[in-house]
């Protein structure tokens, strides 16, 4: 499965936590810092990308295409109304993850040239306090058959929801206030194991 650490520096130290992620092999940390000013962001996203450099750990930037090029991230993670993943494709070098969030089928169809995608919100979530409508888990299947990038999943999810993301098919999960802990590592670990316990088999 892959686990996507989407940041928010309210919870947590960012650096700090970045280097958690990374020791405990997370595949992907999202810098979703929607407030910081652009020269900010752009010494946090390097103060992160030293730390994930050499290891399996890939940094994306949410959104602000211009920052992660400037800094060499290893992508961008695009809004659901940001600019089309084709336009985004045609600025960025490859390798350059792209990836796309995604609420619905349709949406999940029109970003067919993503990377991967992050479906939500799946469950009610303290990150979405105005939301009134979610995925649930048949939601989350629909979008994941429909779709043709790896999808992961969004909004709510808790250790003892992670099973059940797995058995909708999703190739991961991505959390902001699971991952928010010290105990990163070992929340990882318990993440992969329950997710992994119903992933339906190929």
């Amino acid at each position: 499965m892959q686990l996507c650490v989407v940041t928010d520096r309210r919870r947590t130290d960012v650096v700090a936590q970045a280097r958690r992620a990374v020791d405990a092999g997370v595949d992907l940390i999202q810098i979703r810092e929607r407030d910081m000013e652009a020269r900010d962001l752009a010494g946090l996203v390097e103060r992160v990308l030293r730390i994930a450099r050499g290891s399996a750990t890939r940094v994306v930037v949410n959104d602000r295409l211009d920052v992660a090029l400037a800094c060499g991230a290893d992508g961008v993670h695009l809004r659901g109304d940001s600019i089309p993943v084709e336009a985004a494709r045609t600025i960025a070098p490859r390798p350059f993850l792209i990836g796309r969030s995604v609420h619905s089928v349709d949406e999940a169809r029109a970003a067919a040239g993503a990377d991967y995608l992050i479906a939500g919100t799946v469950f009610p979530s303290a990150s979405k306090p105005t939301a009134t409508t979610w995925l649930g888990l048949a939601g989350l299947e629909q979008i994941v058959r429909a779709a043709r990038p790896p999808v992961l999943a969004i909004g709510g999810i808790d250790l003892d929801r992670a099973a059940e993301i797995g058995g909708t098919g999703a190739a991961g999960i991505a959390a902001i206030a699971l991952f928010a802990t010290e105990s990163l590592g070992a929340v990882a670990a318990d993440a992969r194991r329950r997710f992994d316990s119903l992933k339906p088999r190929p």
